[in-house]
């Protein structure tokens, strides 16, 4: 065998268990991103406020980074990156398994 035959080798017993491992990521991430989606509050006060001009400045408002909101706001942020990265990287594998 020669060196060509055992990169090739290596590239056809690998890449579908990388896909299956990336495709095990998405649905992880997306069942993830799911619930914290969920778990956010729906604060539908701050678009009746832009409104009416009414707005309340009160020391949680102005401390929301360290806030259960905003916490599964970076989460779910998180969630959507990884799941990006995760598809693009699934087809491109593709195009290498189609050569």
């Amino acid at each position: 065998m020669n060196n060509d035959q055992l990169v090739s080798d290596f590239w056809a017993d690998f890449l579908p268990i990388f896909r299956y491992v990336l495709f095990g990521i998405i649905i992880a991430a997306a069942i993830v991103m799911i619930i914290t989606t969920l778990m956010q509050s729906n604060d539908s006060s701050k678009s009746l406020d832009a409104f009416t001009g009414a707005s309340q400045e009160s020391y949680y408002s102005q401390n929301k980074g360290a806030s259960r909101d905003s916490i599964l706001k970076r989460i779910t942020i998180s969630m959507g990156i990884i799941i990006f990265i995760c598809i693009i990287l699934f087809f491109v594998t593709e195009l290498f398994i189609g050569v």
